[in-house]
C-alpha cells in the first residue's frame, strides 16, 4: 500500500515546467548573446575549458533534486502490511419495561433508575459485543438498534422514562418479538435477549414468544425489578399515589411467579434485582458463557513515513551536482542555494511529520486501553509539532468528549472541521458533535449536527435515528418549557390577585376603624345621667335572674322525660 500524507503538496510539481521553459528561455537568451560577441566556433576555440554538456547535466540534477523534494514534503508513506485482527463478540438485545410501576419505590431510588444503573455497568464490561435496546409498556418500540457504539448505548440509556411509550400496560411478549426482529441475520454469535420488568398486567402471551425465540437459539433472561411485599406508585411532580377507580391507592407487587415462568420458557435464567449489586454479578456470569464468534477482519497497520531514502537521494543528487566542475555564475548559484534550502526544510518538515504521527499513534493506543487522559497529552503533543493536524485535532475532542468535557471536545471538533477535507471524516466530526449536544440537553444543536452529518453522508442510519431521537427529545423540551412558562404566569396572576384581595382587606379594615371611631363620637356626645344609668343596669340584673331561672326549670322538665338507650 502507499499513499501520501499531505497529497496537496504534488501540485508544487507544476513548477518543473516551469522552470524547463525558464531554463530553456535563459539557454537561447545565452546563445544569442554569445553570437553577438562573435563566431560561435571562434569563441569555442578561445574558451576550451567551457562544457555545453555539463550545464545541461548540472540542470537535469537540480530539477530531479527539486522534484524528488517536493514529493517529500507531500508526505509518501508505504510498507503497510496486511494484518488480521480477531474479535470475539455475541449478540444481546435488551427489553426494558418503562411502564408507570416502574417508577415505585420499593428498591432505591425506583425501580426504572435501579434498571438504569444495572445496564449502565452491563455496557461498561462489553468489549466486542453488539447491544440493542426495546423498551415497552402496553406496546414496544426500539430505542437504539443493535450496535457496538456503546457510548450513543449510554445515552440512549439516560433518556429514557416512561413518558416514551403513552399505552401502558407490560407487553412483554410484544418486546420479546421485536428483539428478534431486530437481531441481524443469523450468523456464528450466540444470541440472548434480557428481559427487564417487575412482571405485572401482562397484555400478551409471554410465554409462547419466549418459547419461539428458544427455538431461534435465542435464550430469554429475565431481571425482576421489586418486592413482594409491593410499594405504592408515586404521581409525577406531587407527593400523591396512583389510585384505582374506586380511589384506593394502587399497589405494584413484583410478579416473580411470572418472571420465573418467562425465563424457563426461553431456557434462560432468572434473577430478582434488589438493592445489592448480586443481579448484576449472576447476570455478568451467564452472559461470559455466551458462545462468542470469531471475527477476522483484515486491517492494515499504521503507515510508516518514508521521507528517509528520498532524503539520501537528493543529498546524492546534490552532491554529483557540487562535483561535477563548471565555470560559476550568478544564476545556477542561486537555483543551488534554493535546492539546498528547499531540501533542508523538507527534511525538517518531514521529520515533524514523522514526530506529529508518532504521537497520534501513542494517543491511539491509550485511548484504546481507556486511558483518556494520558491520549489527550499524546494528542496535544501532536497538536504542538503540527497545529494542523487533522487526526490530532479530531481525536483530542474524542478523548475530551470521553473525560465529560463537552465544551472544550467542541471546541477540537471545529478545529477538526477546519482542518478536513475528507466528506467522509467530515460527517463523522458532525455524528459526534451531536452526540455531545445530545448529552449536554442542547437538543437544538444536536438537531442541526446530525442535519449537516446526513447532508454529507445521507445513508447513515444510525445518524438518522440520532436524528430522530434529538428532534423528539427538542420537542418535549420546548413542550415543557412552554409548561413552565404558562406555570409562572399563572403564579404571577395568583400572586396579583392575592395583592388585589390584599389591597381590599385593608381598605374595609381602614373603613371599620372609621366608622368605629365616628361610634365613640357619637357616644361621647350622648350624656346619660347617672340616675338613668343606674335604673337601667337594675332592670338589666333582673330580667337576666329571671331568663336564668326560666332556663334552669325548662332543663329540670327535659331531664326528667329523657330516657337512655345505650351507655356511651
Amino acid at each position: 500500500m502507499f499513499r501520501f500524507s499531505n497529497p496537496e503538496y504534488l501540485y508544487l510539481l507544476l513548477l518543473i515546467p516551469v522552470i524547463i521553459i525558464l531554463y530553456l528561455i535563459i539557454n537561447v537568451r545565452q546563445r544569442k548573446r554569445m553570437k553577438a560577441f562573435g563566431d560561435p566556433a571562434l569563441l569555442a576555440q578561445l574558451m576550451p575549458d567551457v562544457s555545453y554538456r555539463r550545464p545541461l547535466l548540472k540542470f537535469i540534477l537540480q530539477l530531479s533534486a527539486i522534484g524528488i523534494c517536493i514529493i517529500m514534503i507531500a508526505g509518501p508513506q508505504f510498507g503497510s502490511k496486511l494484518e488480521k485482527s480477531k474479535r470475539q463478540g455475541a449478540e444481546l438485545m435488551i427489553a426494558l419495561d418503562v411502564s408507570n410501576s416502574m417508577m415505585a419505590q420499593d428498591i432505591q431510588p425506583n425501580r426504572l433508575a435501579k434498571a438504569k444503573q444495572i445496564l449502565s455497568k452491563l455496557v461498561d464490561k462489553l468489549k466486542d459485543d453488539k447491544i440493542g435496546l426495546v423498551v415497552f409498556a402496553g406496546d414496544a418500540f426500539t430505542q437504539l438498534p443493535i450496535t457496538s457504539d456503546y457510548v450513543s448505548a449510554k445515552m440512549f440509556m439516560n433518556t429514557i422514562s416512561p413518558e416514551l411509550v403513552p399505552t401502558q400496560g407490560t407487553a412483554i411478549g410484544e418486546a420479546i418479538d421485536l428483539c428478534m426482529k431486530s437481531f441481524p441475520p443469523k450468523g456464528a454469535a450466540e444470541r440472548a435477549i434480557i428481559v427487564i420488568t417487575d412482571g405485572e398486567n401482562f397484555e400478551d402471551d409471554a410465554m409462547e414468544a419466549a418459547k419461539e425465540a428458544q427455538k431461534e437459539g435465542v435464550k430469554i433472561h429475565v431481571v425482576g425489578l421489586g418486592l413482594e411485599q409491593g410499594s405504592p406508585i408515586p404521581m409525577p411532580n406531587s407527593s400523591d399515589f396512583r389510585k384505582d377507580k374506586e380511589g384506593n391507592v394502587v399497589i405494584t407487587k413484583l410478579n416473580e411467579k411470572m418472571c420465573q415462568d418467562i425465563a424457563a420458557a426461553g431456557a434462560g435464567i432468572y434473577v430478582r434485582s434488589d438493592n445489592s449489586n448480586a443481579a448484576l454479578k449472576i447476570l455478568e456470569a451467564q452472559l461470559d458463557k455466551m458462545t462468542k464468534t470469531d471475527l477476522e477482519s483484515a486491517v492494515y497497520s499504521e503507515y510508516d513515513e518514508q521521507f528517509d531514502g528520498l532524503a539520501w537521494i537528493v543529498l546524492v543528487l546534490l552532491l554529483v551536482d557540487f562535483l561535477i566542475m563548471q565555470r560559476k555564475n550568478k544564476h545556477l548559484r542561486n537555483v543551488k542555494l534554493f535546492v539546498l534550502t528547499l531540501m533542508i526544510l523538507s527534511a525538517s518538515g518531514a521529520s515533524a511529520q514523522k514526530a506529529e504521527r508518532s504521537d497520534v499513534r501513542k494517543g491511539n493506543r491509550q485511548y484504546e486501553n481507556k486511558k483518556f487522559t494520558e491520549a489527550e497529552i499524546q494528542y496535544r503533543k501532536a497538536l504542538e509539532v503540527n497545529p494542523k493536524s487533522k487526526e490530532g485535532a479530531y481525536n483530542l475532542g474524542n478523548a475530551l468528549y470521553k473525560q465529560n468535557k463537552p465544551k472544550e471536545a467542541l471546541e477540537q471538533y471545529q478545529n477538526a472541521l477546519n482542518l478536513q477535507n475528507n466528506p467522509v471524516k467530515k460527517s463523522q466530526i458532525f455524528h459526534n458533535a451531536g452526540n455531545v449536544f445530545m448529552a449536554g440537553k442542547e437538543y437544538d444543536k444536536a438537531v442541526d449536527a446530525y442535519k449537516n452529518s446526513l447532508i454529507i453522508n445521507p445513508r447513515d442510519n444510525e445518524t438518522r435515528y440520532n436524528l430522530a431521537l434529538a428532534q423528539a427529545m427538542l420537542k418535549k423540551q420546548q413542550q415543557q418549557q412552554k409548561q413552565n412558562k404558562d406555570n409562572k404566569k399563572d403564579q404571577k396572576d395568583d400572586q396579583k390577585d392575592k395583592q388585589q384581595q390584599q389591597q381590599k382587606q385593608d381598605d374595609q379594615e381602614k373603613k371599620q376603624n372609621q366608622n368605629k371611631k365616628q361610634d365613640q363620637q357619637q357616644q361621647q356626645q350622648e350624656q346619660v345621667s347617672k340616675e338613668k344609668a343606674r335604673q337601667l343596669l337594675d332592670a338589666l340584673s333582673q330580667d337576666e335572674k329571671e331568663t336564668q331561672e326560666k332556663v334552669k326549670k325548662l332543663q329540670m322538665q327535659q331531664s326528667k322525660s329523657r330516657k337512655t338507650d345505650k351507655d356511651w
